[in-house]
């Protein structure tokens, strides 16, 4: 009998079936772009939908964040859709920059949280204030990908300084800090200063206990303050890509091991789970599919089977 037995579905094969019964349009068009020989017409007609008036996106493009408004962090996730699909280019960059000038502190950089979500629900660990400070959270990826992608705008220059002094000033952090100031080393056009400055950080993420580097002890190392109780960084956070910065950080036996437990990690469902605190039941429903793309990925950059 075992011998006619259908084969179990593969990785891929069991996330496909969880996007399709649980996805928004935009993670369906992602999963059929990146694994389906889909299109990327299709992946912009429905990240389109988050755009609004002023350039810039909104309508809880990333799920922490609800309401119309336009946000940083929702540009952002704009920003790495687009250059996931090799469209982080033209007039529609062009415009996006427009918004970040119009929104920008007064050193040039982005605020985590811009005022205007005041009065919509966003998750309660990041504060809503009216005078914003500059945060390298959100202007680190933006400032990155921008880079990476050649894109040139005037807003880049100040935004570009900023990321500099904010990266190579860091000392006491946390890991989303850290996976931002990564995210702008990974595309800043100087890569022998990109280079010494993640060298540096690699040292500090291993001083600070900010990289989780053996998954069967999580139950022993404490998360950063504030973050839910399971929510660990483990080796792939830091580098998504084996072409990262943060690649150099994590011997090879460190990093086979860190995904190895992100492969163990997916469920009977076909999703990845969340390992962060959801604090409203739409952002978990959300945040799956998402977080199931990324680890698909991550394991597919560093050659892991996926069927």
């Amino acid at each position: 009998m075992a011998e006619n037995a259908s084969p179990s579905p593969t990785p891929v094969a069991r996330a496909e079936r969880f996007v399709w019964l649980t996805a928004r349009v935009l993670e369906q068009r992602l999963f059929e772009y990146h694994f389906l020989g889909g299109g990327a017409d299709a992946v912009e007609t429905a990240l389109a939908a988050y755009r609004n008036d002023d350039d810039g996106y909104g309508h809880a493009l990333e799920p922490d964040l609800r309401g119309p408004v336009s946000q940083p962090l929702h540009t952002a996730h704009a920003l790495a859709v687009l250059d996931g699909i090799g469209r982080c280019e033209g007039r529609r960059v062009e415009h996006i920059c427009r918004y970040l000038t119009r929104i920008s502190t007064p050193e040039g950089a982005l605020p985590a949280l811009h005022p205007s979500i005041g009065g919509y629900p966003s998750a309660p660990w990041i504060p809503v204030v009216d005078d914003p400070p500059s945060a390298l959270l959100a202007t680190g990826p933006v400032v990155g990908v921008l880079h990476r992608n050649e894109v040139w705008h005037a807003w880049l220059f100040r935004a570009t300084d900023y990321c500099w002094v904010a990266v190579e000033s860091l000392e006491k952090t946390h890991p989303y800090e850290l996976e931002a100031a990564v995210a702008f080393l990974d595309g800043a056009p100087d890569r022998a200063r990109a280079a010494a400055a993640a060298k540096r950080l690699g040292k500090l993420a291993r001083e600070q206990g900010l990289v989780l580097l053996d998954p069967d002890r999580a139950a022993d190392v404490p998360v950063a303050e504030g973050y839910g109780p399971e929510e660990h960084h483990l080796a792939y956070d830091f580098a998504p890509r084996p072409d990262s910065l943060a690649r150099r950080w994590f011997s090879d036996a460190e990093l086979d091991r860190a995904l190895d437990h992100l492969a163990s990690l997916q469920e009977e469902d076909g999703g990845w789970p969340l390992n962060w605190r959801t604090w409203a039941p739409g952002t978990a429903l959300e945040c799956r599919p998402m977080v199931t793309l990324k680890a698909l990925l991550t394991l597919r950059a560093y050659g892991r089977p996926l069927g």
